[in-house]
């Protein structure tokens, strides 16, 4: 798979935004990267489309930004002169999709029927978009439709928003999902960027999906059990033990010896782990790939950042 759709599938949700006035474009794009969606789908229903990402990229050369909305080869090559690094386009057009092949660009073209997909699939493309999602059945449909299709992957966009995105992206076949409902047109013409920031980050959030898992104490090893009934027998904590420590309850481990961290540990859950690693990296933290725990499949399951927070190891887990 091509790197850029590798970052599709990492960062999660692919702003597609439609600018008026290419001034806007460069605020626009630090309002993204600052909610934690360094990414945006530049559609070409306007004439400002090759100057906002021409400033996005130049502005922001860290950038993810491509073009969607391509009806021809001569728009990829505007988008492409101006620095696209991907092109989305809502129909799928052999055309369009040979000459991206030609250029090295990835392309994404649009699909809502199995005769398109195999379409796609003698084009040798892998990664679809399936639009208008909502429209044209939504998740239900993607699923019944990519059964015999099982290395085809699926990027959904319309009628996407916070409170359907988690599961269209809980289904392994969705590699990414567009959507708008961050960046309204009303609010880039309006400038208002620091609303644009609010609703990305919010976005992000709904996503990953951070909630505290528990909280691990490292008590001496003779006061373990001490610790542990004082949940459990004082506060009526269910119990639960493992060899490694007392769970009470879901949210209090007590460790029958001192574990990770000075004072314990602090474990975060997420929806996503591949996601929320790569959000928290581009936030400049960074893991202990030796404390990575995977389940039955190779996936990871839990890995401990580096450092210690207030005197807590703390660790991801999935939820």
């Amino acid at each position: 798979m091509h790197e850029v759709l590798e970052k599709f599938r990492k960062i999660g949700i692919i702003p597609v935004v439609k600018i008026d006035c290419a001034k806007d474009a460069a605020p626009l794009a630090g309002a993204l990267c600052e909610g934690g969606l360094p990414v945006a789908e530049v559609t070409f229903r306007t004439a400002a489309a090759k100057d906002a990402i021409a400033a996005m990229t130049q502005a922001y050369p860290e950038m993810l930004v491509g073009a969607g909305t391509v009806l021809s080869v001569e728009q990829v090559d505007e988008a492409v002169t101006a620095g696209a690094q991907f092109i989305v386009s809502p129909g799928l057009n052999p055309e369009v999709v040979r000459h991206c092949q030609e250029i090295g660009v990835p392309v994404t073209p649009g699909v809502t029927s199995p005769t398109e997909i195999e379409q796609a699939l003698g084009l040798g493309l892998r990664v679809l978009k399936f639009f208008p999602a909502e429209a044209s059945g939504g998740l239900a449909k993607i699923k019944a439709m990519s059964a015999p299709y099982g290395d085809v992957l699926f990027m959904p966009t319309g009628g996407i928003n916070a409170g359907n995105i988690t599961s269209y992206l809980d289904f392994p076949k969705i590699l990414a999902c567009g959507g708008s409902w961050m960046v309204g047109s009303d609010l880039i013409n309006s400038g208002n960027f620091a609303r644009i920031t609010e609703l990305t980050k919010e976005a992000v959030q709904e996503m990953l999906g951070f909630r505290l898992k528990h909280i691990g104490i490292n008590p001496t090893c003779a006061d373990a059990a001490t610790t542990a009934n004082l949940f459990m027998d004082t506060f009526g904590f269910a119990k639960q033990e493992t060899p490694l420590s007392y769970f009470c309850g879901n949210s209090v481990e007590v460790m029958k010896e001192p574990g990770e961290g000075t004072l314990g540990h602090i474990g975060i859950q997420t929806n996503y782990m591949e996601r929320a690693i790569y959000y928290l990296e581009q936030k400049g933290y960074r893991f202990r790939k030796d404390t990575i725990m995977t389940d039955e499949k190779g996936a990871c399951k839990l890995i401990y950042l580096e450092g210690e927070y207030g005197g807590f190891a703390v660790h991801l887990c999935k939820k």
